[in-house]
């Protein structure tokens, strides 16, 4: 059986050829293909790179999709059923709206698929393919090695999964992955000796989520002298105070860490983003220690809490120059499908567009409570 992999791409063709190679790399379908049984023929299409051909010769196509790349996914989804070919849904929005996803799909994947996946495979070779393929969550040593199949300059790997901080707009939240899994060490320092790549990203939601494990990881990368340099997600807590940390961190590869301070609202993070450990008065000691150990802070920011005013925007500005921020990016509040906020907003009936394609940080999708 030939299985085609599609990462679906709202923009796909507007950056060109180049530009993409640079984006974070996505692993969903990387991560799918090693747990594909070798007795398949898996061919990987990123639309971030390159188009989809509808002649292509293949037995099931498999399309993965993040929510303002919904319609995409759909309309590559008809064409392919539309042949005669049989088509599965999964990642981010069908794990979300599965039932959505289901018009068009023959079966819908929700959640991780390490297991699933196989079993789904099996079920079609034997004419028995179900609707709906749900598995529990992976243990974190069947998190399978993706190097062989990523693309782009900048690497990709996972070393854990979940989050236990539950922030009212993440997804991860709404999909109930609060449990932290950590990989074991030594597979992870495998996999990142065995990459090509010599800049990579962390897929994990925070590295700072354990600092014990992150450390011990690190420690490990520092004696296996990697040479490599990576950027990972992190929480101001821990990156403002633990030098230790960071000091290994510096010495293990590390050139950045992608802090999401959201606001600087101190009133903004307490009472709507739950971020307890987000301390506006900590974020020059945070960059100080940072940049003192050679490593640089790309902070994220986001507009359109209740407690956000037209004010938040100058006084946002007026904080990225007192503290002297070198990176940042700014974002509107998106309620995604299935978080929390998505289903409060609903219920106040606050949500002005299900558009799918405006979910994507920069369209304004529910007004204000003023």
């Amino acid at each position: 059986m030939k299985i085609l992999l599609v990462q679906a791409d709202r923009d796909a063709g507007k950056y060109g050829k180049i530009l993409p190679k640079f984006f974070i790399p996505s692993l969903a379908l990387p991560q799918l293909a090693a747990c594909t049984p070798k007795k398949y023929e898996v061919k990987i299409v990123n639309e971030w790179y390159e188009k989809v051909d509808f002649d292509e010769d293949c037995d099931l196509v498999a399309i993965s999709a993040f929510t303002k790349d919904a319609y995409r996914a759909y309309d590559i989804a008809d064409e392919f059923r539309q042949r005669g070919i049989k088509v599965v849904l999964g990642g981010y929005h069908p794990t979300a709206l599965p039932i959505e996803a289901k018009q068009h799909a023959d079966a819908v994947v929700i959640g991780e698929a390490e297991t699933s996946w196989p079993r789904l495979l099996d079920d079609l070779e034997k004419g028995k393919l179900k609707p709906f393929y749900r598995s529990r969550k992976v243990r974190p040593e069947k998190i399978p090695s993706a190097i062989k199949r990523c693309n782009g300059f900048i690497g990709a790997i996972q070393a854990s999964r979940g989050c236990p901080y539950r922030c009212e707009f993440c997804q991860l939240t709404g999909f109930g992955d609060n449990i932290h899994r950590k990989r074991p060490v030594k597979e992870v320092v495998d996999e990142i000796e065995a990459m090509p790549n010599k800049v990579f990203w962390f897929h994990d939601a925070s590295l700072t989520i354990d600092p014990r494990y992150s450390k011990k990881l690190f420690k490990e990368m520092i004696k296996r002298k990697l040479r490599k340099g990576w950027v990972a997600f992190g929480n101001m807590a821990i990156l403002s105070r633990d030098k230790e940390f960071l000091r290994l961190a510096s010495r293990a590869g590390c050139i950045a860490w992608m802090v999401g301070v959201e606001s600087v609202s101190q009133r903004v993070i307490e009472k709507e983003i739950g971020k307890g450990g987000n301390k506006i008065d900590r974020v020059p000691k945070m960059l100080e220690i940072i940049e003192d150990e050679g490593m640089e802070v790309w902070a994220s920011f986001i507009f359109g809490f209740d407690n956000d005013t037209p004010a938040t925007f100058d006084a946002t500005f007026q904080k990225l120059e007192e503290w002297g921020l070198k990176v940042a990016e700014f974002n509107i509040l998106t309620p995604f499908p299935k978080t929390p906020i998505f289903e409060k907003l609903r219920r106040q009936n606050r949500i002005i567009s299900f558009d799918w394609r405006k979910y994507d940080l920069n369209h304004a999708v529910f007004f204000q409570n003023t």
